[in-house]
């Protein structure tokens, strides 16, 4: 490994060490894929039987992710939402996964995961119910993070319907302190944010791994960039708490649904890499069209993502509905995004100074992350010019031409 990457993986772990929740997980954003988006609440598996929410889709999906590169891309997470359980407790006071859809019970799910070499994710709520009506966790803390250990849950999601949001402050800190007492390496997605005013990042950043910031994402191009513009325009309310073990969720990807086009598709995994999301797919992976896997399988574009140094990105510069995001890396490129929120019809064409794109002011190798261009070079007295489709984008890395590339193994 390269010394430059030893050091920036040192300091990354240092840094993360003093703010971050301390579990050692998450140290880059989590990769995986969840039922909520696609697949809702739909528990008719007579009507539906390959969309209903049960253990048969849950395995048909593990096994597609190993078959389809999705495991070996970094999609590891397999994860359950909403609508998995029976509606009452046992007589014990327990949780109950509903007996007709998970015949086997959660612990035989999470070994079928496991010896797949993936990890296994379950959706609750603090609140008395969870959001879809079934039994949620408020009065039962203790016993349900003991049954999400004993059944090997790696990743836990806890929503926030049917509970008082002023309580959360509180709450959700101590139901991760009860998970970090089980000994089991939990994953802890809260989210506290999305039901608050004014959330305390400061102490979320302390005592989750990931949190939901804002509203849920639908299956359409007006809810994603709704979600992109509320990122943009509060961005210095909560992006510095990002980075190793911490991160902003914007939602789940929609890549592959029915409500993007293909370069709207484009526009959410080239933000999504920028903001240092979790990458969190809800498709149907038994259809989904060869150009949506491909960009949910972009190497390059993951490894932005994945990037080490762990540091959100930001919307630096917006005009006419022309927006340009940067990230930048740990070797000292950047990720470029250029994003055309206009819908007039024809690709628009932008020229940008270095301070527009909030870069160092030098040579770069400029490369095309969808590979629709040559490899081109652009030196510091230069303007950087690009086109964007109507509701599209240009994605690029930027590596100044005094470093040479560094592949980490």
């Amino acid at each position: 490994m390269d010394l430059k990457v030893i050091l920036s993986v040192f300091a990354c772990s240092c840094y993360f060490a003093v703010l971050a929740l301390d579990n050692g997980l998450a140290l880059t954003p989590p990769m995986g894929w969840l039922t909520w988006q696609r697949f809702r609440c739909i528990t008719d598996c007579k009507k539906y039987p390959n969309e209903c929410i049960s253990e048969a889709l849950i395995t048909r999906t593990a096994d597609i992710m190993v078959k389809e590169g999705y495991l070996q891309a970094g999609y590891n997470y397999v994860g359950i939402d909403d609508c998995w359980l029976e509606r009452e407790r046992d007589e014990h006071g327990l949780l109950v996964p509903n007996k007709e859809r998970f015949p086997n019970g959660m612990k035989a799910i999470a070994d079928y995961l496991h010896n797949k070499g993936m990890k296994f994710a379950l959706y609750e709520d603090y609140g008395n119910l969870t959001c879809a009506g079934y039994p949620g966790v408020l009065g039962h803390e203790e016993v349900d993070v003991e049954t999400f250990a004993n059944w090997d849950v790696d990743y836990v999601k806890l929503d926030g319907c049917y509970v008082e949001t002023e309580k959360m402050d509180t709450s959700y800190p101590q139901f991760g302190k009860l998970m970090n007492k089980t000994g089991r390496p939990i994953v802890y997605s809260c989210s506290w944010p999305a039901y608050q005013k004014k959330p305390d990042y400061a102490s979320i950043a302390k005592h989750c791994n990931l949190w939901r910031n804002y509203d849920d994402i639908q299956d359409s191009w007006g809810s994603l960039t709704n979600i992109m513009n509320w990122f943009g325009d509060n961005q210095a309310d909560f992006a510095h708490y990002a980075g190793p073990g911490r991160w902003n969720d914007p939602d789940m990807l929609i890549i592959g649904n029915f409500g993007l086009s293909l370069d709207q598709a484009r526009v959410q995994m080239a933000i999504w890499s920028i903001l240092a999301a979790p990458l969190l797919v809800s498709v149907d992976l038994a259809t989904i069209r060869p150009e949506f896997k491909e960009i949910l399988l972009n190497k390059e574009i993951i490894a932005i993502d994945q990037d080490v140094m762990g540091k959100q990105g930001l919307r630096v510069w917006r005009e006419k509905n022309i927006e340009i995001w940067t990230r930048e890396l740990f070797d000292g490129s950047y990720a470029i995004a250029f994003v055309n929120q206009r819908d007039d019809g024809a690709p628009h064409s932008v020229s940008v100074t270095f301070n527009d794109m909030k870069i160092e002011k030098q040579g770069y190798k400029v490369h095309d992350l969808y590979k629709e261009e040559e490899n081109r070079y652009i030196g510091p007295k230069e303007k950087f010019e690009t086109r964007i489709n109507p509701s599209g984008v240009k994605f690029y890395k930027f590596t100044p031409n005094r470093l040479r590339a560094v592949e980490i193994v």
